[in-house]
This record gives C-alpha cells, structure tokens and sequence, in this order.
C-alpha cells in the first residue's frame, strides 16, 4: 500500500470516562500498517481523565502520545484543544476520519447542535460537512432526553453513535477483552477492521469452537 492510499485519521478525547478506550484505539492505529497519520486532540477535561484514570500526570503536551502507548509514537501528532486554526479544522486538509473516544454528552451536544468553539468541536463539524466518517463513542448513563435527541441529530447529520457498551458473545477473560473487541468495532466503522476482532458466525459456529 503506498503512502497515498494510506489513511489519516482524527481521535478526539474528552472528559467522559473510558480512557482506557482511548489507549485502545491509539495503540491500534499507531501499529496499524494502513495508517498514515493520527492527530490527537485531547479536551482539557480529556487530560484530566487520563490523569486520573491512567495515572498519566500532566506534562509536555507533544510528549502525551508516547506516555499514552508507553513507547515512541511515530505517527500520533498531538494538537491543541484550543487551537481552532490547525490543520483539521479545514475542509480542505484531507482527513479521512474522525473517532471521539470516549465522548462527553457535552461535546456530543457541541457536534450535535454545531457550535464548533473548540478544535474537538470544529473538526467533527468539518468531518461532517465533507461528508466524512464520523464516530462519536459516547459515555454516559442513563441518557436523559437531551442526550438522546442529541445523539439523534449526530446521526442524522451523517455520524456514526456508537456506545461504550461491552459485547459478552465473545467469551471475554479479561478488562482488556472487552476493550479491543468494542475498539475493533470502532476502527472497523472507520474501514480498519482488525484481525484480533471477534466476528460472530452463527450459532452452530460457535459451538463448534467450544467443543
């Protein structure tokens, strides 16, 4: 695959909990071969969470993708939240994707009802206007209705809704089980199926494998 075909891609983290998701999704596209560049952009409650979740203190914000995978990152290129004039916050930079991951109800209602005050926000909205992929991984529960008509409107405005909800089909051992099968279903969304993801093929199948 040549360096044109390969893709570029967005992650947006916010404040919502699900860090580990992040790690996830960043840590498959930084060893996926057919991904050529990954910019990340993380909210101020966003670093919070990897604060407290991940154990990640703050720091040299360029340095976050490397404590993140706990190697170098060669292709994770971190942008400012505030920085509404970087690269992707124009149609005309060639971004192929976008994953929010996890997804606050806060930036879901930004990207739902368009005000585009942060580069989260704005690039999400640029994604949806060029007709991109969008996948938005909310976290919350319970969803009130303003949740729910938000969610609505992303979708029907062109984003994909995907929860943070486990699948157990799988038989999962362990915390990250669950983690890369939910994540491989994301990166699939995006035209990066995994080869670790778990595919159902029936009922019969599946009994087949256990036996």
């Amino acid at each position: 695959m040549s360096q044109a075909e390969k893709q570029t891609v967005t992650v947006g983290v916010t404040g919502a909990s699900g860090a580990i998701l992040a790690q996830k999704t960043l840590e498959l596209l930084e060893q996926d071969a057919r991904v050529a560049q990954v910019h990340l952009v993380v909210t101020e409650t966003g670093q919070r969470l990897f604060a407290e979740e991940l154990g990640l203190a703050s720091g040299d914000l360029k340095q976050l993708p490397s404590r993140i995978l706990g190697r170098p990152a060669a292709k994770i290129e971190v942008l400012p939240n505030k920085d509404v004039g970087a690269s992707i916050a124009s149609g005309s930079y060639e971004v192929d994707s976008m994953i929010v991951v996890p997804c606050s109800m806060g930036t879901l209602s930004a990207i739902a009802n368009g005000i585009a005050d942060d580069l989260v926000a704005r690039a999400a909205d640029v994604i949806l206007k060029e007709g991109r992929k969008l996948v938005l991984c909310v976290r919350d529960t319970p969803f009130n209705r303003i949740h729910l008509e938000n969610m609505l409107r992303a979708q029907q405005a062109g984003a994909v809704i995907m929860p943070a909800i486990p699948a157990f089909y799988h038989h999962p051992k362990t915390i990250d089980d669950l983690v890369t099968q939910y994540v491989c279903r994301v990166l699939a969304q995006i035209g990066l199926p995994q080869e670790q993801m778990y595919r159902w093929t029936g009922q019969q199948a599946a009994k087949k494998a256990e036996a």
